[in-house]
């Protein structure tokens, strides 16, 4: 059986709901479906490696490269819709959002954009995240080609295979953390440093703070559909723990900036941690169900407010 043919076949075990609400116009469901208030994490990272990158280039009297920087950021923010087509599509072909769910609607699941759309979508963000990465060969080299590839492959990997087995966090770590700070320093400067190393990491763990809050709402879900995230794994009192070490620890990576003649950028970090710890009495109060939505919106803020204080911290020394 073909790609498209298993495909066709799983949709008619996993047809839109019949919700009862109306229809929405076309523009607004493809909005709802790119998910903006995910782009945050998009940015995050590509902001404190410009910044980082910005600091050491007019430290050293390099100049500093308007194009790629503004390359990087587009294909990250290109990738995360890319990412989120990906994930609204094949969550709806394995039927895993339901009635049940209890996070935001997603446009396949609701009938809003049909299957097919999707994939066109799919195949359309894809191309031009592509596009606009093709031309950071010529900042960073050849390799540039197979780190944007594998961005795309563990797009598809994580919603198909990997948040299944709990690795989301892994990928997190990796993708929002790693790569998107590693790289676009790399590009700039061509180099790396310690500092960048660990400032990536710190980014990694505060950003994954918002996958931990979907998958802990998410919980019994996930558990009857074989789903075995690390909230699953850990249970409700552990990955509520495990959500507010991360911002402690990353704010604790934070002290590398301070040997490194960023001491702002250690800490200015101080008022995410508190609006951190905020969020995670919110998380601990409503304990359960769709009103956890609110608190991923706090952490998402939350996860922009850190990018800020890094990166400001680093521009003003």
């Amino acid at each position: 059986m073909s790609f498209t043919s298993r495909i066709d076949s799983d949709q008619q075990h996993a047809a839109p709901q019949n919700t009862g609400e109306p229809a929405i116009p076309r523009t607004k469901a493809w909005l709802l479906a790119a998910r903006p208030k995910t782009l945050s994490g998009a940015a995050v990272p590509v902001m404190i490696a410009l910044a980082l990158a910005y600091s050491d280039c007019r430290t050293s009297g390099l100049p500093f490269a308007w194009l790629p920087a503004v390359l990087c950021l587009l294909f990250a923010f290109v990738m995360q819709i890319d990412a989120n087509f990906v994930n609204d599509y094949f969550d709806f072909v394995r039927g895993n959002d339901d009635e049940t769910r209890l996070g935001p609607k997603r446009a396949c699941a609701m009938g809003w954009v049909s299957a097919a759309s999707m994939r066109r979508a799919i195949l359309l963000t894809t191309a031009v995240a592509c596009l606009i990465g093709l031309p950071l060969v010529w900042y960073g080299g050849w390799e540039m080609i197979v780190v944007g590839l594998l961005c795309v492959v563990f797009c598809f990997l994580y919603t198909t295979h990997l948040s299944y087995h709990g690795l989301g966090d892994v990928l997190v770590l990796v993708f929002f953390g790693i790569v998107p700070v590693c790289i676009p320093y790399y590009i700039m400067v061509h180099a790396l440093t310690v500092e960048v190393f660990v400032a990536s990491i710190a980014c990694g763990l505060v950003i994954d703070g918002l996958l931990v809050v979907n998958n802990y709402r998410d919980i019994d879900n996930d558990r009857r559909a074989g789903k075995m995230t690390l909230c699953v794994r850990l249970g409700k009192q552990k990955s509520r723990g495990f959500y507010l070490a991360l911002g402690f620890a990353a704010c604790l990576l934070g002290i590398v900036f301070a040997f490194s003649g960023h001491l702002y950028a250690a800490i200015l970090p101080l008022v995410y941690l508190a609006q951190h710890v905020k969020a995670y009495r919110h998380m601990v109060a409503i304990d359960h169900g769709a009103e956890l939505n609110a608190v991923l919106g706090e952490t998402a803020r939350n996860m922009f407010v850190y990018g800020l204080c890094v990166s400001l911290g680093v521009l003003i020394g």
